[in-house]
């Protein structure tokens, strides 16, 4: 049963890109791989594609929602009859990619909408809690719902459920956006746990300059969704003149 199409937004992934889409093409009911080369300036592409991905390529980056967004669009034209679902999956899983299948299940079952991944073992992302905690207590404020891990980028969804988010918010606020947007347009979302893990993010200047724009996305999508984060954002702004 081909029902699936699992899309991989990567930049600068050719390490692990490889075991990844390996790894995701075994998926039960998975009959096509999109890797979505988001202005990777290693051999991610050419890496994706020898290991069976149709690889998508944007010549400069443009940010995860637009690389989803890009992966999405590629699926839809390569779909024939009924339209896939899709699994979104972070391009550094390896070879745990290959324990998404309880992502699938509920989806395909009927049971669910959207599912969000919660990783039974969490590798520790040096100052990453700052930006889940504001993602969390968004989305708790907006919508009731207390997300496990509300920056996990392993869903599953239904084609009708991702065209009912789009646009999609911007850059990394796109997990945070998907769980307020569907929520509230009234699909069912289910957390699942699996034994998927990414690599440890480290506390070096990059990385803390990558949580800096992370918590710039979350921030900039519950303002969106949210009349006092904006208010909020506005004065900050305003005091800094």
């Amino acid at each position: 049963m081909d029902d699936t199409a699992v899309i991989i937004p990567a930049k600068n992934e050719a390490a692990r890109i490889g075991a990844t889409v390996t790894a995701a093409r075994a998926l039960p009911g998975v009959g096509l791989v999109v890797v979505v080369d988001d202005g990777s300036t290693d051999q991610t592409g050419r890496i994706a594609k020898a290991a069976g991905a149709r690889v998508v390529r944007h010549s400069r980056n443009r940010g995860k929602a637009a690389a989803m967004e890009s992966g999405a669009e590629a699926v839809a034209l390569l779909d024939e009859g009924e339209p896939r679902h899709l699994l979104f999956l972070d391009a550094d899983l390896g070879e745990t990619a290959a324990e998404a299948a309880p992502l699938i299940e509920p989806v395909r079952a009927g049971t669910a909408d959207m599912t969000i991944a919660v990783f039974r073992n969490r590798v520790r992302r040096g100052g990453h809690g700052f930006v889940v905690k504001l993602a969390y207590e968004g989305i708790k404020r907006a919508v009731g719902f207390e997300a496990t891990q509300p920056l996990n980028g392993q869903r599953c969804l239904t084609r009708a459920a991702f065209e009912a988010a789009r646009p999609l918010a911007h850059g990394f606020g796109v997990e945070t956006g998907l769980t307020i947007d569907l929520i509230r347009k009234g699909y069912r979302v289910v957390e699942v746990e699996v034994d998927m893990a990414h690599r440890a993010t480290g506390n070096d200047w990059r990385s803390q300059l990558h949580r800096a724009r992370q918590f710039r996305d979350v921030a900039l999508a519950l303002a969106a969704r949210e009349p006092v984060i904006a208010a909020q954002l506005a004065k900050l702004r305003g005091g800094r003149r």
